[in-house]
């Protein structure tokens, strides 16, 4: 497949070919602007001698008197090597003809013919009798126009070379313009071949090239600021999960080293292998955790859709968590009911890890309440608990992976991985929904929005 032309040899060729049809359109003009002058010239020398020869004849009062009009036309004609001239009567009786002519049609009308190598244009008239006693005569006056004809075709050509330069002049020219007119892209160029991974930072400039391009160059810098911010949460990704995978990896190491120090009895195996077992199912949930929003960042997670009680939910899992939220003193309690379209499963989840957080988050003696509330707009859910505040600053973070608004807090038993609350976003977000949080005077809520279904 052949490479397609530079934008550069285009705008040359096609700034080339505008000007070779605008320079042709003009000459074309001036050739049909000089044939119609010297058409109108001859024509009007031709009306001329037909006036003259009409007073001529005017003067003759009969067909007697009309062949003494030879001499006085001869004296009028003499010198007039390009004009021929012939004048007879109605009957074909030639009265004068200073050359011989042959008219291949007789017209009113200027005609043009050639012949012998020459080109004529003529004119023939009747001039009536103002008498009985003389017939009508009629009079044809032609010109040689060859001498017309030459100059119009030396100006064609030279006006044809004219072109031919000044076509060539203008793709020279309008390259040279071209190549000016694409230095910002240039400029661009030079400017995105310095963006590399540790220079993300770069940007395109906006003010330096013209308002055709500032367009562009806005948007590559937005698409840049997008991979940046895109690659640095892949860095910080990247480095928080070598974070939290090397804890776990790092206890199963030094377990099964100091296992193999000494023979053990089988119990001390088996203890062993349970604490063993505890990590890799630790490491089996992050790892399906993490493929979970691997899928929801490239949109892989579609929702089945089914009718669904959220009050029916929140009981189920209210029944689910009673045994922990008793061991704590955590009193549960929900309000309010609405049915929503969507995955059960998926929706179960998230609620799931709200409830979750919210109890682990709850001191003795605390509440968590879930609201379900329904409007025009949509469906919310709010999941609310009380305990100590967050600050402020950390709450836009607490979707993030592996953030932990306790930074204090050391791994455990009961503690996640971290990416519960980004897993409940990205649910709510195959929803069509949104979830924010806010956290003041004691009490921590997460609200779900969910949008109403199309067609209501």
């Amino acid at each position: 497949m052949s490479r397609p032309a530079s934008i550069a040899t285009r705008l040359t060729l096609l700034f080339a070919l505008v000007s070779s049809v605008v320079l042709l359109a003009l000459g074309g003009l001036v050739v049909s602007a000089l044939e119609r002058h010297f058409r109108q010239q001859d024509i009007d020398l031709l009306e001329g001698k037909i006036l003259l020869i009409r007073a001529l004849v005017g003067q003759a009062g009969s067909d007697a008197a009309l062949p003494a009009l030879a001499g006085p036309l001869h004296d009028a004609f003499v010198g007039h090597h390009d004009l021929t001239v012939r004048v007879a009567r109605a009957d074909g009786h030639l009265i004068f003809a200073n050359a011989p002519l042959t008219v291949p049609e007789a017209a009113h009308q200027p005609i043009e013919w050639r012949s012998g190598g020459h080109h004529f244009r003529a004119l023939s008239t009747t001039i009536a009798s103002d008498t009985p006693a003389r017939a009508p005569v009629e009079v044809t006056v032609a010109i040689d126009i060859n001498h017309h004809t030459a100059f119009i075709d030396r100006f064609s050509a030279t006006l044809g070379v004219f072109i031919l330069a000044a076509a060539l002049v203008s793709a020279l020219l309008g390259g040279w313009a071209v190549r000016r007119g694409l230095a910002p892209l240039r400029l661009m160029k030079a400017r995105a071949a310095a963006v590399t991974a540790t220079r993300l930072d770069e940007r395109l400039p906006v003010d330096a090239v013209p308002p055709e391009l500032a367009e562009l160059a806005s948007e590559l810098n937005r698409m840049l600021a997008r991979l940046e911010d895109a690659f640095r949460r892949l860095s910080d990704f990247s480095s928080d999960l070598a974070h939290e995978l090397r804890t776990p990896i790092s206890n199963l190491i030094t377990e099964t080293q100091v296992a193999l120090l000494h023979t053990r009895d089988a119990a001390a195996y088996r203890d062993t292998l349970a604490s063993n077992a505890e990590e890799f199912e630790r490491l089996g949930r992050m790892i399906s955790d993490m493929l979970f929003l691997a899928k929801a960042d490239h949109g892989l997670i579609l929702p089945s859709r089914e009718a669904i009680r959220l009050e029916d939910e929140v009981t189920d899992m209210f029944d689910f968590y009673d045994a922990l939220a008793e061991a704590g003193h955590i009193a549960l309690h929900a309000r309010g009911g609405a049915q929503l379209h969507g995955d059960r499963l998926m929706l179960r989840r998230a609620l799931s890890n709200l409830l979750s957080n919210a109890l682990r988050h709850t001191p003795p003696g605390g509440r968590v309440d879930v609201r379900i509330e329904h409007a025009a707009a949509g469906v919310t859910l709010t999941v609310s608990n009380t305990g100590a505040t967050i600050d402020p600053a950390r709450l836009p973070h607490l979707f993030e992976r592996f953030y932990r608004a306790d930074t204090a807090r050391s791994h455990s038993e009961h503690e996640g991985a971290g990416l519960g609350l980004a897993i409940t976003r990205a649910i709510v977000a195959a929803h069509q929904g949104h979830i924010d949080v806010e956290s003041a005077a004691g009490v921590t809520r997460f609200r779900l929005h969910f949008p109403a279904p199309a067609g209501g």
